[in-house]
């Protein structure tokens, strides 16, 4: 199942906010507290306090007009309209960015399984060569509790502005209730740390880092 409307939406989501300056924040005196979000999809993510979440509401209507419009079948119109946002963020200056987006399968009317997984979670980066520039991507999978997690990691820079070069990674799984991919744009090594070592529950099972030492050692099947 290839899901180019998904990687659409997520860059919908996340392209401005690469180019505006994230809301200036009193330098914290300790280490910021980690503040956990949640899915009912069936997960949470944990992120620093210190990073700024960005309320999608507004925006999200008229993303996913946008996306249903350029859709080419009844499927990604369903998707597009049935997608949620359950995180998007920004810290720093240039601003890193992460986004977090689920597909609930109750609204999209299909259970995907494991075995679609690598269809999914590619489709859900390749759109990314629309926006950015991509070079040296990598791709790997793993495991967290019983479920299997996709990875690519690339380095690239939004068209037109390469004067920034962002770590780009995408991390997908399948849970129960729905699909799941975080996307992250990190303008420096220590967001990119932040996005991989967030603490990660899926329905339910023990929370571990989102991305392992390990996460490219084996190759997708």
């Amino acid at each position: 199942m290839s899901c180019h409307w998904f990687s659409a939406l997520l860059l919908l989501m996340s392209a401005p906010l690469l180019t505006q300056a994230p809301a200036a924040q009193a330098p914290a005196a300790h280490a910021p507290a980690a503040l956990t979000h949640s899915s009912d999809v069936g997960f949470t993510y944990s992120l620093p306090s210190d990073w700024e979440v960005v309320d999608s509401s507004a925006t999200l209507p008229t993303v996913q007009q946008k996306v249903e419009t350029e859709a080419t079948s009844e499927d990604e119109k369903k998707g597009a309209a049935c997608i949620q946002v359950a995180l998007n963020a920004r810290h720093g200056t240039p601003a890193s960015v992460m986004v977090v987006v689920a597909l609930p399968f109750d609204c999209f009317g299909q259970q995907m399984t494991e075995k679609d997984l690598p269809g999914f979670a590619s489709g859900a980066s390749e759109g990314l060569k629309k926006t950015f520039d991509i070079s040296n991507p990598v791709h790997g999978s793993y495991a967290m509790g019983s479920h299997s997690l996709w990875i690519e990691r690339a380095t690239g820079n939004l068209k037109g502005h390469p004067e920034v070069q962002y770590t780009i990674e995408t991390v997908c799984s399948i849970l129960k209730k729905g699909a799941v991919c975080w996307m992250d744009m990190s303008a420096d090594d220590a967001a990119l740390q932040v996005f991989e070592h967030g603490s990660v529950m899926l329905d339910g099972e023990a929370p571990a880092a989102l991305v392992p030492a390990t996460a490219f050692d084996k190759k997708p099947s």
